[in-house]
């Protein structure tokens, strides 16, 4: 039988057993139902909060903000960022509710500005997908390397990045391993990863008010200003301070994780829209909790300039042996269930756009497993690419892997890119924009305004150097310093680029169609 033979076959059966309200919404958009509408609005808000992760980026990016900028990078620099991602947020549930698809990002696009703009878009939510699901396994290996070094001088003493890189690998392995067995399963470990975030998070912060002999002054935590990275005092405000903010963005991302999954969540308009916004916000109150619990917990902020900014050396430096472990594997389950959701949300959108044909080997990445009905294929490719991207991570510079941050910044620019054009688009097509039951009303705007300016800023300030080092023709200049998040990000525009007016626009129509054009049209009836 014929794809289309089959396309039509499964669309007379929806309409023969009734669809439900999803089924229909999804069918007005084109597709038929093809993944298991398993997870609640629940499971829905839970997943990207297991992405966005306090537990990961709050403890692995925490020396970005140290040394570019010190306490006052993290005491108003997280709130003030944290308030613009909110609002990125408000505008993306806005067009989930309207179009709750796999796809999610460049689907929107697509619809608002065409296959150009679905095809571009959809590249750079993808790198950025897959830049996150590599960083933040690679930030849970580090930390499973610190847990176990608290506890065994031997494996302290013999650290390598090789060993690390090994344990990245084998956590890719695991998260490939549980998205693959069950889509159910899936929804309980995000279920229990919300949990284990709330309680984690209470835990560690109680340890490190009670535990620690000493605490910081409120004025150190709210006008400490410091700066190791190496540029000069005098570009402290315009560029070091900035580069700080890179801990804010990168920890509060991931969150259309809740649109990748919505053609799984029941009452996928409201519960994804809802699941979006949500977890922005109660992340950004935790985090910011937890983060101020660090600060104060400082005793001896030389020592932690002289740790790379590391928030090990923190707890080091304030907790016994005991306390600094259990701390560290809090953290570092957080880190594995954030994984976990990363791979999941990556996949899910890989198996979209090759749905749509827009990645090679489109044809192998969009099956779905008939028995699991989970895209098996598109979760390894997922996890294989994030272990090539991150192979630099065999190579350091002062003690710190080098294409850790560059990683970081990879995830963070190209999914606020991508976030960016559906966002300008939606503000382009103004009230003809047909809303869903979750709307922004007439706040759009100024809302998809202000996001669009502030990820536009913050995607200049990420692909510059992190230090002198990195100043392609200075003197101090060498490769092992140099941020190549702008290599990867502009040379992969100027692939696609090229790819798009040599071939794709001849063949990439934007979204298709996986149920009969009739039963489409019945919906808009």
């Amino acid at each position: 039988m014929s794809a289309a033979e089959t396309a039509g076959s499964a669309g007379e059966s929806s309409r023969e057993r009734e669809l439900t309200d999803d089924e229909k919404h999804l069918a007005k958009l084109g597709y038929s139902q093809e993944l298991s509408r398993s997870w609640s609005s629940f499971s829905n808000f839970a997943i990207s909060f297991s992405i966005i992760s306090i537990l990961a980026g709050c403890f692995t990016t925490f020396g970005q903000a140290w040394n570019n900028g010190g306490p006052i990078a993290i005491s108003w620099g997280w709130p003030i960022i944290s308030a613009f991602i909110l609002i990125i947020g408000f505008t993306l549930s806005e067009l989930v509710s309207a179009y709750p698809t796999s796809g999610g990002i460049y689907w929107w696009a697509a619809k608002l500005g065409g296959p150009a703009a679905g095809f571009f878009t959809g590249w750079l939510n993808l790198i950025g997908l897959l830049a996150v699901t590599a960083s933040v396994a690679y930030g849970a290996a580090t930390f499973l390397d610190l847990t176990i070094s608290t506890i065994s001088t031997s494996w302290a003493d013999g650290y390598s990045l090789t060993r690390v890189f090994l344990i990245f690998v084998a956590i890719l392995a695991l998260a490939s391993v549980l998205n693959i067995f069950s889509g159910h399963l899936l929804a309980v470990i995000n279920n229990i990863s919300v949990w284990w975030h709330v309680a984690g998070a209470a835990i560690v912060i109680l340890v490190l008010i009670i535990v620690p002999p000493t605490h910081q002054s409120l004025d150190f935590v709210f006008t400490e200003r410091i700066n190791n990275s190496g540029f000069s005092s005098g570009a402290y405000w315009f560029l070091v301070l900035p580069l700080g903010f890179l801990l804010t963005q990168y920890t509060i991302t991931g969150f259309d994780a809740s649109a990748h999954l919505s053609e799984e969540t029941q009452g996928a308009a409201e519960g994804a829209a809802k699941g979006i916004w949500r977890s922005i916000f109660y992340s950004a109150i935790g985090g910011y909790v937890l983060l101020l619990a660090f600060l104060f917990a400082v005793q001896d902020p030389q020592g932690v300039s002289d740790g790379f900014g590391a928030v090990d050396v923190i707890f080091g430096q304030a907790l016994p042996d005991g306390w600094h472990f259990l701390i560290l594997l809090i953290s570092t389950a957080g880190q594995l269930f954030c994984t976990t959701a990363c791979l999941t949300s990556a996949s899910r959108m890989t198996f979209a756009f090759s749905r749509d044909g827009a990645i090679p080997g489109s044809r192998w990445l969009s099956t779905v497993n008939k028995t699991t009905k989970i895209p098996a294929n598109a979760v390894m490719f997922v996890a294989v690419i994030g272990a090539i991207i991150t192979l630099p991570a065999l190579k350091s510079i002062g003690g710190v892997p080098v294409a850790f941050y560059a990683v970081v910044s990879v995830a963070v620019i190209g999914l606020y890119l991508s976030f960016m054009i559906p966002i300008y688009l939606r503000w382009r097509i103004g009230d003809a924009f047909e809303a869903g039951t979750w709307t922004n009303g007439a706040k759009y705007k100024w809302m998809n305004l202000v996001a669009v300016v502030e990820i536009a800023i913050i995607s200049v300030y990420f692909v510059l150097p992190f230090t002198p080092a990195g100043v392609p023709f200075s003197d101090e200049f060498a490769w092992s310093s140099v941020n190549y998040a702008p290599v990867l990000t502009i040379g992969t525009l100027i692939v696609l680029a090229i790819w798009w007016n040599v071939s794709a626009k001849r063949w990439f129509t934007g979204p298709k169609n996986t149920i009969d054009d009739a039963v489409v049209h019945a919906f808009d009836d």
